[in-house]
């Protein structure tokens, strides 16, 4: 008696094809998880830099001559987003900190995040709740 043993090709085939349907699945959803994920991260590092800023209201009664610190969450999305300070909005009273998207990041619907000195949080697409 002589028994096979292992896969014929079709078994292989049919598991691939299972396999590769799956992916086609999977990928998109797991894309756009990555996507919201790096937004909400880039938001609460936003948060962290208005902190930044309102200490250095406390201790010089002016937004003026201040500069955003380096903090982790900045370098955890160097590749995904650029912080920065609005100059043109930059007043004693007043500042607009940005959080623009760079890279695949781009493809995500909310672009911009900004939030102010009274804590206005905005985004490119004003429709989409993306804070």
């Amino acid at each position: 008696m002589n028994i096979p043993k292992g896969f014929t090709l079709l078994e292989l085939m049919i598991v691939l094809v299972i396999v590769a349907i799956l992916a086609t699945i999977a990928i998109p959803g797991y894309e756009s998880y990555t996507l919201k994920t790096r937004r909400a991260t880039a938001a609460t590092c936003l948060l962290e830099l208005s902190g930044a800023m309102e200490r250095h209201y406390t201790v010089n009664l002016s937004y003026l001559g201040a500069t955003l610190p380096s903090t982790q969450c900045q370098n955890d999305l160097s590749g995904h987003y650029d912080f920065s300070l609005d100059d043109k909005k930059l007043t004693q009273r007043t500042y607009t900190l940005l959080a623009v998207p760079k890279g695949a990041q781009t493809v995500d619907t909310c672009g911009t995040l900004s939030i102010d000195q009274a804590g206005v949080k905005t985004n490119g697409n004003s429709t989409a709740s993306c804070w």
